[in-house]
């Protein structure tokens, strides 16, 4: 009898504690630095999460290893609602492949709550290049195998693997030259130490709009909202093409259902809302939401795709 009254007051009280959730600050890491893709949409969802509702969110940026410094740190925090991480498909998708020992599984030690937002890739190739289009490249490329240079923020990044399975797609062989972040990148791409750069769209609009690089091409299955003049790659003559980063936020395993429940919810409310679609899309993305078993779908699927890209490409850690 004791054991069947404890069962049914924690049933009771798991609803009763989504409705008063939160009671306090939720913590949400964010895995890289300041001004990146992963802290704007995180920074947008804790503003509206203020905003619309008066939830008082902490918002901690803990870079390093490639994001897995803060994904770890929110896998192993309590499981009490009380700490959120957005994550991406680099420190999800790719990095439990890229990395030979990660603290952290990433389908066992969180729970994925809601996605928040989609990026392509983005080609792009300095303001003075021969290079118009992508078939200038592919054609470029194949009569001189190898001579052609790609940067990329960095060995195992989203952007390095699309821009091998770029390759892979259109039978081409770039030279591949990585990176310690966009700027030193782009800073390179403009003054012509390499011809091409992928990037993401959040990384490159500035430059893009200034006029000081030039879009070819992104990577995603439809174009971006916020460069809808950039065609696709399938577009490009490889139909079927998609490579594309989402963002998403997760908690850690064993959080209740109830506040999972509750926190998606509000975020899909959140995400319909015009001023913070258009947020997103200004940065270059697209304003996602759906159910947790899709987020859970995604990542599984993901796994799979990028795993298999990295060992394709051969990529190593820096």
């Amino acid at each position: 009898m004791r054991f069947l009254l404890l069962a049914i007051a924690a049933a009771v009280s798991a609803p009763a504690a989504a409705q008063t959730y939160p009671a306090k600050p939720i913590h949400l890491i964010v895995p890289f630095t300041p001004g990146g893709g992963t802290d704007l949409f995180s920074r947008a969802i804790a503003n509206q999460l203020t905003e619309k509702l008066k939830w008082t969110l902490v918002v901690d940026n803990k870079p390093g290893a490639g994001g897995n410094l803060g994904i770890d740190a929110a896998a192993k925090s309590p499981a009490d609602g009380y700490t959120m991480v957005m994550g991406q498909t680099s420190n999800l998708a790719v990095n439990p492949t890229l990395y030979p020992k990660l603290p952290y599984d990433p389908l066992k030690d969180l729970v994925p709550v809601v996605l928040v937002a989609s990026a392509p890739i983005i080609i792009v190739v300095n303001d003075k290049s021969p290079y118009r289009s992508l078939a200038d490249v592919v054609a470029a490329a194949k009569a001189k195998p190898g001579r052609i240079s790609l940067a990329s923020p960095g060995n195992g990044t989203v952007a390095h693997l699309s821009a091998e399975l770029l390759q892979r797609a259109a039978g081409m062989e770039l030279i591949h030259i990585p990176y310690k972040g966009a700027a030193p990148a782009l800073t390179d791409l403009m003054g012509g130490q390499v011809d091409l750069y992928a990037s993401s769209v959040s990384s490159a609009i500035g430059q893009l709009k200034g006029g000081k690089v030039r879009a070819l091409a992104v990577t995603s299955a439809k174009r971006s909202p916020a460069l809808p003049e950039v065609p696709t790659v399938a577009e490009s003559g490889y139909p079927g093409f998609d490579a594309d980063t989402w963002y998403g936020l997760l908690m850690p395993a064993g959080t209740p259902q109830a506040i999972v429940q509750r926190v998606n919810a509000e975020v899909n409310k959140l995400l319909a809302l015009p001023e913070l679609r258009q947020r997103i899309g200004a940065e270059g993305g697209e304003a996602l939401g759906g159910t947790e078993e899709r987020f859970t779908a995604l990542l599984k699927a993901d796994l799979a795709k990028w795993g298999n890209a990295v060992r394709q490409s051969g990529a190593k850690v820096d």
